[in-house]
């Protein structure tokens, strides 16, 4: 009965027994007091009608647990007609949420949640690209689990925080254009794409670089499947915690970016709530540049629920020194050191970053993340494996990061067509109707 009536209970601080359904019923009652205040507004003018995007707030991590909520606001920038930016749109998230096991507690669902998007956002690409239809997408999807902000991005849309207390406004993506990406530039060179400029007659060049054969000006993206498949799905992807300051988060496609910098969004909108802030950054960009393109734009304002709704403060006229530091491009093993700092100066927390365009590297391997992956299932679209069936995402691959090139995470034969063609080992199977 002792033993028994141990299980059942856990001491006190004070050395005390207490009942462990209290202690959990207490950590319940934190973790709902420590949750954000979530107050978002969304603001559009349509050129081509091609812009679409996502707002919810009524996810559950545990279905039917309100406990376990979180929002999702996603941003999609379709060309080539707007079917890849629907198909997006209506079924990304549900790919996400199925690439996460189930069963796992929050801390743990929020490690396997980069993962999860790059499988998510290559399923959706395979996905679409099936019904052979040529338009593509940009994509810039927000997961805010609490303080806890996610985001992954292909192409040009882009996500910028405002961070209260701080007046630092920082990129929370990173852009896939060709003119501005040498790395993206190498890489899809390196895949069989040729990049260069419109020729017109006599031999002169005009315009942006493009990738060819299809004229695209993107590196990443969900569709296209008329310019190659090393125009790939894989996003960028970036974890951070606000350190309770709040903050506010500008989520738009490129009618925003190519008339206002990111400080020009963030201070045209400053002192506004959240939906009068979105429409006051829409109406900022027409007045500059004139409605060119499809302008779309997301505000979300995330602050203590002890706060009144206030937006973030006037950045101060003295120029914030953190400024030259806060989420610079870092290698890789400088992110706990970096972490450290921010945590420091009561900011924002960084706890991933990766943007490499290699699944080898992006899924990882199974000894590293045991209670992330299923051995009998495609890491990428979920199917089920029979032993003998799956194909390791490290095999052959120059970018694995294991050693043991037959451990998992596992491909079903038609992933590791579509992971060979978007490394330009093979070209796509995928032909246009």
């Amino acid at each position: 009965m002792a033993g028994g009536d141990g299980e059942r209970r856990r001491r006190h601080s004070s050395g005390a027994m207490v009942p462990l359904a209290l202690l959990i019923g207490e950590e319940a009652r934190m973790e709902k007091m420590e949750r954000p205040r979530i107050r978002y507004g969304c603001a559009a003018q349509s050129k081509k009608g091609e812009d679409y995007f996502l707002i919810r707030t009524d996810c559950c991590r545990v279905p039917g647990d309100p406990s376990s909520s979180f929002s999702v606001f996603a941003v999609l920038d379709g060309h080539n007609g707007n079917a890849a930016a629907i198909y997006t749109r209506d079924n990304l998230l549900s790919h996400v949420m199925g690439a996460i096991p189930h069963g796992l507690g929050r801390e743990e669902w929020l490690q396997a949640l980069p993962r999860a998007l790059v499988a998510g956002f290559v399923k959706t690409d395979k996905e679409f690209q099936r019904k052979g239809q040529t338009s593509g997408t940009t994509v810039t999807f927000v997961i805010i689990d609490g303080w806890t902000i996610t985001v992954a991005s292909v192409g040009d849309s882009r996500c910028i925080l405002d961070a209260q207390g701080g007046g630092v406004i920082s990129a929370l993506t990173v852009d896939h254009r060709l003119e501005e990406n040498v790395e993206e530039r190498e890489r899809v060179a390196a895949s069989g794409g040729e990049v260069g400029r419109l020729s017109i007659v006599g031999g002169a060049e005009i315009g942006p670089l493009r990738c060819w054969p299809g004229g695209l000006c993107l590196s990443r993206s969900i569709g296209d499947m008329d310019v190659g498949e090393f125009i790939v799905p894989v996003p960028y992807v970036k974890q951070i915690k606000l350190l309770k300051a709040g903050g506010r988060l500008i989520i738009a496609s490129d009618g925003i970016w190519d008339a206002l910098t990111s400080d020009m969004a963030a201070n045209s909108c400053r002192g506004l709530p959240a939906e009068l802030a979105a429409r006051q950054v829409v109406k900022e960009a027409l007045r500059t540049r004139g409605l060119k393109d499809d302008t779309t734009c997301i505000v979300v304002d995330i602050t203590q629920t002890d706060q009144s709704s206030e937006p973030p403060p006037s950045t101060p006229k003295k120029v914030n020194r953190l400024k030259s530091f806060i989420f610079r491009k870092k290698p890789k093993d400088s992110v706990t050191k970096l972490s450290k700092k921010l945590s420091a100066v009561g900011i924002v927390e960084e706890l991933f970053e990766e943007g490499s365009a290699m699944l080898a590297e992006r899924l990882g391997n199974d000894s590293s993340a045991e209670k992330t992956s299923n051995v009998f299932t495609c890491a990428i679209c979920q199917a089920m494996l029979a032993p003998s069936e799956g194909v390791s995402v490290h095999a052959g691959s120059i970018f694995s990061t294991s050693s043991k090139p037959w451990e998992g995470p596992f491909l079903c034969a038609d992933c590791r067509n579509k992971k060979d063609a978007m490394e330009g080992k093979r070209p796509s199977g995928v032909k246009v109707l």
